[in-house]
């Protein structure tokens, strides 16, 4: 124990542990950045803590020492209480505090006058906290900064607020050591080279592979569908065969209607939580609060659980429906059994056909430690334009200093000169078409220095900083006045409810009553039928390695063996009725049913780049008189119908003909538009906090497509359009995958079937129906027995 102070060395001694290879070298270890990998429960937290807890040890603290960031406040909240043990039985007198949005205003300014020496935060805490006047005193003396779930913010547009911050800190404190903590990296060099130009790289000792396998005793799963309540009774079974499980389900909406049945099944009412981003605040930290006790036996929780919180007791975690990422299923099998030497344990619960298939690839794909992943984009402009905004806030800035500044940030990098000072006009002038208006002239330049053109907008933009552009929601309240809250729904869906109406939250039925000062009010109506909130947020759509792994199993028959028996009849079904999709040939069946023709593309681009393939061929059909009536997609395959059958689906999926149509289409859809807005506030062209009001959804995207419309009109090659471009196509629409599609395709495969396949018959069932020009819907769906039938007749 010489390689750490005594009372380190005495405190793991009393723990009955001695510390990891990995926490000692990053002890010893002096390299500017370094990029820790280590499994779940390899204390890889503590890890990137020791050095500072050393130095503030041996050195009491002047100010400021260490700054943790976390994606999640939740997670700032667990870190300090789990680091708070450790400091208190050493006895070392160090003071450790989080800062996040959730921080009391009388803490905050008691954090800014004196500073902790270890303060945990998020990047949108940190963005605001550097646009003080007084951040070069605050974080003057730092000496570490630690980025926790690092995988989780690069490439997303919080890692890029994030990577100028740490640009604007590496300015303010350049002394300061990086470390970035992580268990789920499939490009280690990537993620180094986005912390820091020269980050050493460690890698801890794996662990033993995780215990992983596919529910089969929940019987057959349906055709489609992406719930899984087939399988609650399983499910329940499960929990109570061990200690505490925690359920991962991919939406919040699906949460909620798990939980519903498997509260069902709870007969001995054995406490079961709920927690998703959807719910109030108190109910989350009550969820919280249970599981850190073991008060719980299961919780049912999406993605707001995916990360860090480290509960030892969990024992077992299970995945409602595929889990569409490789790198998601990893994180998650990591919240059961939080030992290094203990494998953790997983059970993967397919809610649909095709979701057997892809739980075996993601299976296949966990043994083989190959995690899935896409190359970090660059950084977007208009999370520059904030920090250009910010850093006016801050002081006033040297443009040619900024730039270079910026240019060591990782998503950076590689920007020019011209893109830059793009972003300053457009902050300065709000552009060439928005000049004239008083509103978008923020910044001027005097004795060559940018300042904000009245100091008094700070408080507006800092108001309205951050990269998280939501759903606008409102509240739910239990009760007509200081009635318990319970969550947020959708304004649109809000909007829809009539008084009576019930629909489901936090586990519950609900009755709409009214709505006072933006919140529903509700009462209980247990028992009743519920409309389902539309809570915030998009389906996941199955990454591009699980789409991979899928194809090759389908083809490779000999795997079929270990497949249920349904599964293998319904593949040795679709070889016999039509043929198998691959990865080199794109597969295109086109059948009549009714009076209706159909055409199936298996595409396996995910849900998004298949919803936009249903738009793009469903426009070739109308231009070439094939009058399409509707589409509907998911993860593998899209569905056409219309009244005229399609002889040569070859022509109406051309690359040519595809690329071209996509552009003409998106200049002239709402994806655009609804894009545009995000860009627009992120970039302050669009204030979503107004001091004194509460914008609503309506008003933000009334006056956000004004903005859209006029900078198409006078100035189509604006910033805020380019940018809304390239968002456009590789966000919602997810056109790359539709690329990544045509590139590996050699050709298409038409198939002539007598009638519905065994592949598209889940297509035939999902709902997300998408009408033609306003066409009414198909007739109704078959119900699951007469379409397995009609199936069997093959």
């Amino acid at each position: 124990m010489t390689e750490l102070p005594d009372p380190f060395a005495a405190w793991f001694a009393d723990k009955g542990w001695a510390p990891h290879p990995h926490q000692i070298d990053l002890v010893h270890d002096q390299s500017p950045a370094r990029l820790l990998i280590a499994p779940t429960g390899a204390g890889k937290t503590l890890a990137g803590f020791l050095p500072s807890l050393i130095e503030l040890f041996r050195d009491s603290g002047k100010g400021l020492h260490t700054l943790y960031v976390s994606p999640l406040k939740a997670l700032a909240v667990d870190i300090k209480r789990n680091l708070r043990r450790p400091v208190d039985e050493m006895g070392l007198e160090i003071t450790i505090d989080e800062r996040t949005g959730d921080t009391p205003q009388s803490r905050r300014r008691a954090q800014r006058a004196t500073p902790p020496d270890i303060l945990l935060t998020t990047p949108e805490s940190l963005a605001l906290m550097l646009s003080w006047e007084d951040a070069p005193r605050l974080f003057s003396q730092l000496s570490h900064i630690v980025v926790d779930e690092i995988h989780a913010l690069a490439g997303t547009k919080r890692g890029d607020q994030l990577s100028l911050c740490l640009a604007r800190l590496g300015a303010l404190a350049p002394g300061h050591r990086r470390t970035a903590l992580s268990a789920t990296v499939d490009d280690p060099v990537a993620l180094g080279r986005w912390l820091a130009p020269q980050t050493k790289i460690l890698h801890a000792d794996p662990g033993p592979a995780p215990d992983i396998s596919i529910l089969r005793s929940a019987g057959e799963p349906p055709w489609s569908g992406m719930g899984g309540r087939y399988a609650a009774p399983a499910v329940m079974d499960l929990v109570r065969a061990h200690k505490t499980t925690i359920i991962f389900i991919n939406t919040r909406a699906q949460a909620e209607l798990f939980f519903q049945a498997l509260w069902t099944e709870n007969i001995e009412a054995l406490p079961i939580g709920l927690h998703h981003g959807s719910l109030s605040r108190d109910a989350r930290q009550r969820v919280e609060s249970a599981m850190a006790e073991g008060a719980l036996r299961a919780v049912c929780a999406t993605a707001s659980l995916d990360l860090g919180l480290d509960w030892g007791d969990v024992d077992l975690v299970i995945q409602i429906g595929a889990p569409k990422g490789i790198k998601r299923l990893v994180q998650r099998i990591g919240r059961a059994n939080h030992r290094y030497d203990a494998p953790s344990k997983a059970i993967l619960v397919p809610a649909n056909r095709f979701e057997v298939l892809e739980c075996e690839a993601a299976l296949a794909a966990v043994r083989a430690d190959a995690l899935d992943g896409e190359a970090l984009p660059a950084g977007g402009l208009e999370v520059l334009c904030q920090h250009l905004l910010l850093s006016a806030c801050a002081a006033p800035f040297d443009a040619d200093q900024l730039y270079g500044e910026v240019t060591k940030a990782g998503p950076y990098r590689t920007l020019k000169r011209a893109d830059f000072d793009r972003c300053l006009t457009f902050c300065a002038t709000g552009g060439y078409a928005l000049k004239a208006y008083d509103q978008w002239q923020r910044l001027v330049q005097v004795d060559g220095l940018w300042r904000l053109r009245d100091p008094r907008s700070a408080q507006r933009l800092r108001m309205n900083l951050g990269t998280i552009v939501g759903t606008e929601t409102l509240g739910v309240r239990m009760g007509r006045r200081g009635g318990r809250p319970l969550g947020e729904v959708e304004e649109a869906f809000a909007a829809t409810l009539l008084p009576g109406d019930s629909f489901l939250i936090g586990g519950q039925v609900v009755q709409y009553e009214g709505i006072r000062e933006m919140t529903l009010q509700v009462s209980p109506a247990p028992g009743r039928e519920p409309k389902i909130a539309v809570f915030a947020g998009t389906k996941l759509a199955t990454s591009a390695g699980l789409s991979h792994g899928v194809l090759g199993i389908i083809q490779d028959q000999t795997s079929w063996r270990t497949l249920p028996e349904s599964i293998q009849d319904w593949l040795e079904m679709q070889a016999r009725v039509s043929r198998l999709p691959s990865a080199d040939r794109l597969l295109a069946e086109t059948f009549l049913r009714g009076d209706r023709h159909y055409l199936t593309v298996y595409a396996f681009a995910g849900r998004n780049a298949c919803q936009t393939l249903g738009l793009l061929v469903s426009k070739r059909m109308e231009e070439t008189g094939l009058a399409p009536l509707g589409f509907v997609a998911s993860d593998y395959a899209v569905m056409l119908w219309g009244l005229k059958p399609v002889q040569d689906p070859a022509a109406l999926l051309s690359g040519e003909a595809l690329r071209a149509g996509f552009d003409l289409w998106l200049t002239q859809n709402a994806v655009m538009k609804r894009t545009f807005r995000a860009v627009a506030i992120v970039a302050g062209l669009i204030e979503r906090n107004v001091m004194g009001k509460r914008k609503t959804g309506r008003q933000a995207s009334f006056s956000s497509d004004i903005l859209y419309d006029t900078l198409q009109r006078f100035e189509p090659d604006h910033l805020m359009l380019d940018i809304t471009r390239t968002e456009a196509s590789r966000g919602l629409v997810d056109f790359g995958r539709i690329e990544e599609m045509l590139l590996r395709s050699g050709g298409v495969d038409h198939v002539q079937a007598r009638r519905v396949t065994p592949f598209a018959a889940p297509l035939l069932l999902e709902a997300g129906r998408v009408p033609i020009k306003g066409q009414s819907a198909e007739d109704a769906l078959l119900d699951e027995a007469a379409l397995s039938a009609e199936l069997n007749a093959d």
